[in-house]
């Protein structure tokens, strides 16, 4: 046990560590050349976080922190996505006035980021919930000469103020109940069951309040469609850990957020949400702002799984979507056509061939799978993303069933590392009340109506009622005019095939 409480105290001289290197970095008499050995120490918490993870394994408690699987696992993953993206930040952000600013904010809010999932303390949780998405607003601030920088910050302050005091008022609403501040002792299934049904039904509504809005869901939307003007790291860092936040906020709580009526209410917003985010991310042409709204979708879809009581797999799958998308962000510069190249519209194959080959291997995954935690949903995914992938290999006129090969290959590792990551996240989270089968058939029905709808929508463009869709999709995902600059001047500069003068 020593040797355990020694792996948690060198993680914590790790982020110390870099937290005094960052502070370091913002004196002006340190050469921007240490902007290398900051970004080297990052990798310090991170291997501590992977040795305690391997070496202490689970259940270690030193005064109000617990580790356990899922606080290694997020110390690592968190610690491994800021050192990526202000790996990228050396270069792109380089010659910005905020510069050294930049570097210290973004390990700031990830070191908040990484403490809270390791507290076992409610007030330490509270505090710590908001941290991180102060680090967020301060990064957007930094653009401050720039108005639709402002006036995001500010809107995205507020929302960010809401989240923070629904997790507040949850904290003491159970300190008060129980007389104590202890997570584990609190969310015990014996004091969870004394709770009477009001209490549970207003600490479940606050804490899908403080979820639902980092993640930018509906009706919280606004704020993440119109943060594309933030820079790229700082949109990397957003859609790549902190809109993750409200599913692991769950996953922590699911002891206490187990009333079928959240569950349910939960359900509706994430199943619009995906609805939503999904088509504006179709009609888009800003290619961040298509990033956005899809992460609004990808957001519901892990909402979904919490709702279904997968909250194993709503982990995984916010793991794996926050290493895409932010690959996704620090590559979103080589989409841009350069001037005087035009852009080729992908011609449009047929769906068939991968519908039925989605439908079988979804039915077949569903059959073989019965351990599998919401196995008819993750069906349904599984099949729609190989019918997706199908159409998609449409678009290549030589190297099909090559390509064809190396997505089955890849799908498989996917596919194991998804289901071992499953398993060990499962173990460490805390039991909750699993949501009776109707509920899943419920959204396995309702997605399922969704999609033919689209698809006949799609299939008859020409129709007044897709027209009228189309339009409503593009005026609801178009952002505030205090949000977007009318005519940039660098926009102004790169239509005509020019340099951008700094």
């Amino acid at each position: 046990m020593v040797l355990h409480e020694l792996f948690v105290w060198i993680w914590f001289a790790a982020l110390v560590v870099v937290l005094v290197s960052s502070v370091m970095f913002l004196h002006p008499r340190i050469r921007e050349r240490y902007v290398y050995t900051h970004v080297g120490l990052l990798l310090l918490p991170a291997a501590a976080a992977l040795i305690g993870w391997i070496g202490a394994g689970a259940g270690v408690e030193i005064g109000p922190w617990r580790f356990d699987g899922l606080s290694w696992l997020m110390g690592f993953y968190i610690s491994m996505l800021s050192w990526m993206i202000q790996r990228f930040s050396i270069r792109y952000l380089h010659g910005d006035r905020a510069y050294r600013h930049y570097f210290w904010l973004l390990t700031w809010t990830a070191v908040a980021a990484s403490t809270i999932w390791s507290s076992n303390d409610l007030r330490i949780v509270a505090v710590c919930w908001g941290m991180p998405f102060v680090g967020l607003v301060a990064l957007t601030w930094l653009k401050k000469e720039w108005a639709p920088s402002r006036a995001v910050a500010i809107q995205m302050g507020t929302m960010f103020l809401i989240s923070w005091l629904a997790i507040a008022g949850t904290a003491v609403w159970l300190w008060a109940a129980f007389g104590e501040w202890k997570l584990s002792f609190v969310l015990s299934p014996s004091h969870v069951g004394n709770l009477s049904i009001s209490e549970k039904l207003t600490m479940n509504s606050l804490l899908l309040l403080a979820a639902i809005i980092p993640a930018g869901q509906w009706p919280f939307h606004r704020w993440l469609l119109e943060s594309a003007v933030t820079p790229t790291p700082v949109s990397a860092v957003m859609h790549a850990g902190l809109v993750n936040a409200g599913g692991l906020l769950l996953a922590r709580f699911s002891p206490l957020f187990n009333n079928i009526e959240a569950h349910v209410l939960l359900f509706i917003i994430a199943f619009v949400s995906v609805l939503l985010g999904t088509g504006i991310s179709f009609v888009q042409v800003d290619y961040k702002r298509q990033l956005v709204a899809s992460t609004m979708a990808q957001m519901g879809v892990m909402f979904v799984q919490c709702a279904l009581g997968a909250y194993g797999a709503a982990v995984v799958h916010l793991i794996l979507h926050g290493l895409f998308k932010a690959t996704l962000f620090l590559q979103s510069g080589s989409v841009v056509p350069r001037p005087g190249r035009a852009v080729r519209p992908s011609s449009v194959g047929s769906w068939w061939g991968g519908a039925l080959l989605g439908l079988a291997i979804g039915v077949q995954f569903w059959l073989i799978s019965p351990e599998e935690p919401n196995r008819l949903f993750s069906a349904l995914l599984l099949g729609a993303s190989i019918t997706v992938a199908w159409g998609r290999l449409a678009d290549f006129r030589e190297g099909r069933w090559l390509g064809l090969a190396a997505v089955a290959v890849m799908a498989l590792i996917s596919e194991g590392v998804r289901h071992r990551l499953t398993m060990l996240i499962q173990g460490a989270l805390p039991s909750g009340k699993v949501p009776p089968s109707a509920l899943e058939w419920l959204a396995f029905s309702l997605f399922v109506v969704a999609a033919i709808a689209i698809l006949w929508l799609v299939r008859n463009r020409s129709s007044r009622l897709f027209v009228r869709f189309y339009m409503w999709l593009v005026h609801f995902g178009e952002p505030r005019l205090s949000a977007v600059e009318p005519h940039p001047h660098y926009l102004n500069v790169y239509m005509k095939g020019g340099a951008i003068d700094e």
